[in-house]
């Protein structure tokens, strides 16, 4: 079990599925920048976390909660958790009944090919599983450019995908781990571009160089 001060992010898993190097960078280096797609994402979530909590269509819904799993050792916010009335669920204050939590993360554009949404999803519903003291089967992910809600079953295996994130995850940040530059497919993409590609910097330098040298010998 892990100590409160030892917690790390959520978020890191969906980064280091994307790339590694990327993770490391924001949670080793403590580099960030947003681009346009991550600056629409930032966006979307405050947009769901500013709306109203309360009862929506027979479900209480919590927008912004606040989560923490210390046998996985990772903290976070939820989107929204929607409760749902179940004789098996929990007790919540002010509310009559006991309810199901189901959490249901938002996300800018479509679903991916790989797993890392679904992994993160199932990283929060571990934190709820330990908040609440219930098992919590499935969650949903919402996605912008489609307008659609895809539901997610927390599988034996998607569990130990998570699992094993955890640990992948907390390996490379105690370590202190930087994994050399890769161009990747998702490169494009990423708002870190600039500071990851130290070829591209060492070329901007040798360009600055030549430049300034060139200059000088015309002065002279």
């Amino acid at each position: 079990m892990f100590s409160e001060d030892d917690l790390l992010p959520i978020s890191g898993l969906q980064h280091l599925a994307y790339c590694p190097r990327q993770c490391a960078l924001i949670h080793v280096e403590g580099l960030w920048r947003d681009n346009r797609l991550s600056a629409e994402g930032r966006v979307l979530h405050e947009r769901v976390h500013d709306g109203p909590d309360g009862l929506e269509s027979g479900r209480v819904v919590v927008r912004g909660m606040r989560l923490a799993s210390r046998r996985l050792g990772l903290c976070g916010v939820a989107d929204v958790v929607e409760f749902v009335a179940s004789d098996e669920g929990a007790e919540l204050d002010g509310r009559p009944g006991r309810w199901q939590p189901l959490p249901v993360e938002y996300k800018r554009g479509r679903p991916k090919k790989g797993n890392e949404d679904r992994v993160q999803l199932c990283a929060q519903a571990a934190c709820l599983e330990e908040h609440f003291g219930l098992p919590v089967s499935a969650g949903a992910l919402f996605y912008g450019r489609t307008r659609r809600r895809e539901r997610v079953e927390f599988t034996d295996a998607l569990r130990q995908e998570t699992e094993a994130a955890a640990r992948a995850f907390r390996q490379l940040v105690e370590k202190g781990i930087v994994p050399p530059a890769e161009k990747r497919s998702g490169c494009r993409r990423c708002s870190l571009r600039e500071e990851c590609m130290p070829d591209a910097k060492k070329q901007a330098g040798r360009y600055v160089q030549r430049m300034i040298r060139v200059t000088s010998e015309d002065e002279g």
